[in-house]
C-alpha cells in the first residue's frame, strides 16, 4: 500500500537553539501567504515597543544565499523590528527542505484555534481596569467600538420554564479590516427590505438573507455542474 503521507510530515525538522542574528542577514521568503493589513501592523509595532516582547522568529539557512537565513514564520515582525531601529532578532533556525518549508508556510499563520468567549471577555474587562477601549485597541485586534461592546456584553438569562430553543442565540467571530467593510456593506444591502425594529434584528434577519441566497446559488451551481 503507498503511503499517502507526504515525507516532510514524516521526518521532523532539526530545530538549534534560540539565537539572535542580524536583521539585514534576513531574508522574506518570497512566497510567503501571510498579508497583515496597516492598522494590525501598526498594532503589533506598539505592543513590541511597549512590551519589547516579541515571539521568536522561524528561520531556516537561505538556500539561494550563504550565510543568510530565509524568514518562514515571522515577517511582520522582523518588520516592526526594523521600523523601530533593532539591529538583531531572536530567531529559531529550523534546517528543512523545500517541501517542509512549503507546508510550514501553509499551516503555521492557519493552525490556532478561536477564543473561548468567556475568557475572552474576562481578559478584555480585566485590561479595562487599566486602560480604555481607545487606548486598548492601539494594542489589540479590536477596534475601540468592538472592545466596549466586548466589555459591556452580557449573556441572557434563560427562564427555567421556557425552551431556550424560543431564544435567539449569541454569534460572536472576528474580522480584519476589509472583512469587517465588506460584510456591513452586505448587510446594509441587504437590510434595507427588512422590518425588523432594532438593528440588531435587522442585520439577523440581512444575514440569514445573504446566507439563504449563498446556499440556493451554491445549490443551483451544483445541479448545474452536474447536468
Amino acid at each position: 500500500m503507498t503511503n499517502l503521507i507526504p515525507k516532510a510530515l514524516i521526518q521532523p525538522a532539526v530545530r538549534r537553539p534560540l539565537r539572535e542574528i542580524a536583521l539585514d542577514k534576513l531574508v522574506p521568503h518570497p512566497d510567503n501567504p501571510n498579508r497583515m493589513s496597516q492598522a494590525n501592523f501598526g498594532k503589533l509595532v506598539r505592543n513590541i515597543k511597549h512590551s519589547g516582547l516579541y515571539e521568536p522568529l522561524v528561520v531556516r539557512p537561505c538556500p539561494r544565499k550563504p550565510d543568510y537565513f530565509e524568514i518562514i514564520n515571522g515577517y511582520h515582525r522582523y518588520r516592526a523590528l526594523e521600523k523601530l531601529g533593532h539591529k538583531e532578532a531572536d530567531v529559531l533556525i529550523w534546517d528543512v527542505d523545500d517541501e517542509q518549508t512549503d507546508i510550514l508556510l501553509a499551516t503555521l499563520n492557519r493552525l490556532g484555534g478561536s477564543d473561548e468567549l468567556a475568557k475572552k471577555l474576562l481578559l478584555l474587562k480585566r485590561l479595562n481596569e487599566k486602560l480604555r477601549p481607545k487606548e486598548l485597541a492601539k494594542l489589540l485586534p479590536q477596534t475601540a467600538k468592538q472592545i466596549e461592546h466586548l466589555v459591556n456584553l452580557k449573556r441572557p438569562s434563560v427562564p427555567a420554564k421556557i425552551n431556550s430553543s424560543s431564544f435567539a442565540a449569541p454569534m460572536v467571530f472576528f474580522v480584519n479590516d476589509t472583512q469587517q467593510q465588506k460584510i456591513e456593506e452586505a448587510l446594509s444591502a441587504a437590510g434595507k427590505e427588512q422590518s425588523q425594529k432594532t438593528k440588531a434584528a435587522k442585520n439577523a434577519a440581512a444575514l440569514t438573507h445573504i446566507a439563504e441566497y449563498f446556499l440556493r446559488n451554491s445549490a443551483t451551481n451544483l445541479e448545474g455542474s452536474q447536468q
